[in-house]
């Protein structure tokens, strides 16, 4: 493709050399560099990009796309200019890869909560309904049934529009993504066109990134201010932040709750371990998912669907038969007739409401017919090199909302475990402290729940879902919450 193809509506302050050449390839990475590569040099939280320009043109990058000229410029390479090369890869990686999002019906979804969730029964409703449809989340990417691994949440833009590409190529119609607040302040989704947008909830995550919860708020709402008038836009008006991602907006406003009037109003009717049932807009519908905060979930899949035009009536028997994201309210039986439940909550919001809801539904379900009152036994960590604020405030959900808490390993990464549980300490009241065991060593530390389990006895893993990892030190091991309770459910 012709370079200067590539750079359309990409707003350059200046540029040095041929803008015909043809270019092979375009690249933020040094080390991904070959020979005809258009080189970004990106200012990151890690490194600058600046750094590596003449690494990058010793491997055959032929232009560079730059905020600050190199002191000494070479011969045949052309040079562009730009206020953020960020911004501008992420124009010029949709322009190399044809605008693939143009030919997608594209959705967004962003908040602190419920994207992966909220994202994936998308993708698997319009799937199960005969569409061809790609997903982009933190747990997978899915080209029509294709899977590819995920590594972000919201890949780089390189790869993003690649994946993008692949999906308008294999005939996908539809496209489901997670937004982060990390892809829109660093510029990866610049250059897409969305149908539509989703927002779930604000509430502690990031501040290790953002610093202040106006700047996370203000990267989220960024996203419906870039919306397109001829795309939806829908919030979730429970949340305080929810009609503020929707002042400048030029999208078409929609909004959902349960608590509050909105164009998607619902209420939940029952509520079991095993699924709930719901009145939407007067209608009631079905779903094996569990509680209110997939109750909000569900109500954002079914305003969202009708927004890209399925029909109602089909769309009520679709969601019936959705069930939840792999690691999100994930049930794990065991003959002991102990429950296990493994979730990602990993922010106080998050833990708070799977919480909330495992108390709600114990009282409610009429499964509970044991002797003893079921006791609810929390295992949960924070994850290392990450907002440290948070941790004290976990503890002090779990311990408010369990009658047994294990506080473990989550991901320490580079930092000390036991210092991480230390911190978490300080959120538990003295009176509390006798029903908090510490043990550092995840595996142990829910052998450890289970032993302590009764029949009826409900555990929650929080923390880690999906992830079959964890990282200690610095080094990457398996590990898997759902594997290894079952396996110590197996053994009791």
């Amino acid at each position: 493709m012709k370079l200067k193809d590539i750079l359309v509506n990409c707003n350059l302050s200046e540029l040095i050399g041929d803008k015909d050449k043809d270019i092979e390839k375009v690249s933020f990475d040094s080390r991904e560099v070959t020979p005809g590569t258009l080189f970004f040099a990106v200012k990151g939280t890690q490194s600058d990009g600046h750094a590596y320009i003449e690494s990058a043109l010793d491997k055959g990058a032929t232009a560079i796309v730059c905020e600050q000229l190199p002191k000494t410029l070479r011969d045949n390479i052309t040079y562009i200019r730009v206020d953020n090369s960020g911004y501008v890869l992420g124009v010029a990686a949709a322009n190399f890869y044809g605008n693939p999002s143009k030919a997608l019906k594209l959705t967004g979804v962003t908040g602190t909560n419920g994207k992966t969730t909220i994202a994936t029964l998308l993708y698997r409703l319009f799937s199960d309904a005969g569409y061809a449809c790609g997903l982009l989340s933190t747990i997978e990417n899915i080209v029509d049934h294709e899977i590819v691994p995920s590594t972000h949440t919201t890949p780089d833009p390189v790869e993003l529009n690649a994946l993008l590409r692949k999906m308008v190529d294999h005939g996908c119609e539809y496209a489901f993504m997670e937004v982060s607040s990390h892809a829109v302040d660093q510029h990866r989704i610049a250059g897409l066109h969305f149908a539509g947008g989703i927002f779930t909830n604000l509430t502690h995550d990031h501040l290790d990134y953002h610093k202040t919860m106006a700047n996370y708020r203000n990267a989220k709402k960024k996203f419906f201010d870039d919306l397109p008038s001829e795309a939806f836009a829908l919030t979730n008006l429970d949340d305080k932040n929810g009609a503020v991602m929707l002042q400048n907006t030029k999208a078409h406003k929609l909004s959902y709750a349960l608590k509050h009037d909105a164009d998607y109003k619902g209420i939940v009717l029952e509520s079991h371990f095993d699924g709930m049932l719901m009145k939407v807009n007067g209608t009631e519908l079905y779903t094996q998912l569990v509680g209110g905060f997939n109750a909000s979930n569900i109500l954002a899949i079914y305003g969202a669907a009708l927004a890209l035009g399925f029909n109602k009536n089909e769309l009520l028997i679709e969601i019936s038969k959705l069930h939840g994201a792999n690691g999100r309210f994930d049930m794990v039986h065991g003959d002991s007739g102990i429950v296990g439940i493994v979730d990602y909550a990993h922010t106080p919001d998050a833990l708070e409401n799977v919480l909330k809801t495992i108390n709600e539904v114990k009282v409610e379900s009429g499964k509970w017919k044991v002797e003893n009152t079921p006791l609810i036994i929390t295992v949960v960590g924070c994850g290392g090199n990450r907002d440290a604020s948070k941790r004290p405030e976990m503890a002090a959900i779990a311990v408010k909302l369990s009658d047994r808490v294990i506080l473990t390993s989550d991901n320490p990464r580079n930092e000390d475990p036991d210092e991480i549980i230390r911190q978490m300490k300080e959120g538990i009241d003295a009176n509390d402290q006798s029903k908090v065991l510490s043990i550092t060593d995840r595996r142990e530390a829910i052998r450890t729940a289970v032993a302590l389990a009764q029949k009826g006895d409900i555990i929650l893993l929080a923390g880690k879902g999906h992830e079959d990892y964890q990282i200690i030190k610095g080094e990457k091991k398996h590990f898997d919450d759902k594997e290894e309770l079952s396996k110590a459910l197996k053994e009791k």
